[in-house]
């Protein structure tokens, strides 16, 4: 079953690839959606596709790359809208 989760992660989170590598573990599984960072030095990724793909994602997030420190990871989780075709990062 596809859905859609948002996923807010903290800590030391920029300035380390982590939107690099959030899009090439999405890409990897099927997974659409964006990713950036925010003024609030946290990431958010917005992600689509099968509900244990993102559970993956949401596990992955909670480690992040070599060099993150991730402190919490807010989740919201709610139903599939299928409005990207891809992954990418907001600049």
């Amino acid at each position: 079953m596809k859905r859609r989760t948002r996923l807010i992660v903290h800590g030391a989170v920029q300035g380390v690839f982590f939107r690099e590598n959030t899009v090439k573990y999405a890409t990897m599984h099927g997974i659409t959606g964006t990713v950036r960072n925010c003024d609030d030095a946290t990431v958010e990724i917005i992600a689509e596709g099968d509900e244990n793909a993102l559970d993956k994602l949401t596990k992955w997030s909670r480690e992040g790359p070599s060099g993150a420190q991730v402190s919490a990871v807010d989740v919201d989780v709610s139903d599939y809208t299928d409005e990207f075709k891809s992954f990418t990062i907001i600049r």
